[in-house]
């Protein structure tokens, strides 16, 4: 595995010394570094391998996948023109720029009135550790080792039982080994997945609830996400639950919100369907109960988690999740 990550390293790090210009490094990088690239695809495998070799392979195709990433951008800055030394004078007797006030990121803006909607109806807001243990993120949650739902989660591994978080879900067995029932808690905070395109980025944001009493039901769990929802957006936002599968809830629900760019016409944004996915959602499974000492036969719950980058693009129609990252002073101006 070592062996193959140096060739897919060399033959990258050649094809870029041969590139000429933008359109051929670009296509380096996607066919390396893309979503469907060699090394994105072996980090992505790296789940199944032997667990002596996982810590290993997993050190050196992040450290290959960054050097990449350098080499690539070094590729694209050598392509800038150089600007003559005659543009780069200053000039000291102009008057000084005043520096423009700061403000909240639209992220941290969503953030902020996702967990005030929320607060309001009576959770509370749980932190916690975004270096996690595998029991933590996954073996409580149900999703035992080999699992093969762990596929649906592209992971950062740091060691074989030490990982970037991949969800807030952490939080929720955190919060319960805590406390007894009744509990109500969300969890808001960055999550770490090996993906990247233009509606996904290593680094994103989520917002994880919980709720656990007793006679909870998925009716509960209903009239929570349309009241969300509707304060979210505005009440005329329809919704729907759709059938879906997470490991640690049973019966489990996504949850489609009406297009909010063409209310329910059909459009590019939609796929033509006049919906859109916003979170997923379900009834807490019985052996996440199990995990933290919970009576199942007394308790149940329901959780449910959604991305913050993804409720900003629908809240404000932006249709590249970069944006929010790139620094754009133009961009975020807006907010």
């Amino acid at each position: 595995m070592i062996q193959e990550i140096h060739r897919i390293r060399e033959e990258a790090l050649e094809a870029l010394a041969a590139a000429q210009d933008e359109r051929e490094i670009e296509a380096v990088a996607i066919r390396h570094l893309g979503r469907k690239g060699a090394l994105t695809g072996f980090l992505r495998n790296i789940a199944k391998l032997p667990a002596a070799e996982r810590a290993a392979a997993g050190k050196q195709a992040n450290a290959a996948k960054k050097e990449l990433e350098a080499a690539v951008q070094k590729a694209r800055d050598g392509l800038q023109p150089k600007r003559p030394l005659q543009t780069e004078r200053v000039d000291i007797s102009l008057p000084g720029r005043r520096a423009a006030p700061g403000h909240t990121h639209p992220v941290s803006q969503v953030t902020q009135e996702i967990c005030s909607i929320l607060e309001r109806m009576g959770f509370s807001v749980a932190e916690g550790p975004e270096v996690e243990t595998d029991y933590y993120n996954f073996e409580a949650l149900n999703v035992p080792k080999y699992h093969p739902a762990r596929d649906m989660q592209d992971t950062f591994y740091i060691s074989e039982n030490i990982v970037l978080r991949t969800q807030t879900s952490p939080m929720q067995i955190r919060a319960m080994e805590q406390q007894a029932p009744p509990v109500a808690v969300i969890a808001p905070g960055k999550v770490f997945r090996c993906d990247s395109d233009l509606t996904h980025t290593p680094m994103f944001h989520q917002v994880e609830g919980l709720l656990v009493d007793e006679n909870v039901s998925f009716a509960d769990l209903k009239g929570t996400l349309t009241a969300f929802v509707h304060e979210m957006f505005d009440s005329d936002t329809a919704l729907r639950f759709r059938p879906s599968f997470f490991p640690f809830t049973e019966p489990s629900a996504e949850v489609d919100i009406l297009c909010v760019m063409c209310r329910g016409k059909g459009c590019r944004v939609c796929g033509q369907s006049g919906w859109l996915e916003i979170l997923g959602s379900g009834m807490v499974h019985p052996n996440v109960f199990r995990s933290v000492g919970y009576d199942t036969g007394r308790f149940t719950g329901f959780a449910f988690g959604m991305g913050v980058e993804r409720i900003a693009m629908l809240k404000y129609g932006i249709d590249d999740i970069r944006k929010f990252f790139n620094n754009d002073m133009r961009f975020l101006r807006q907010f």
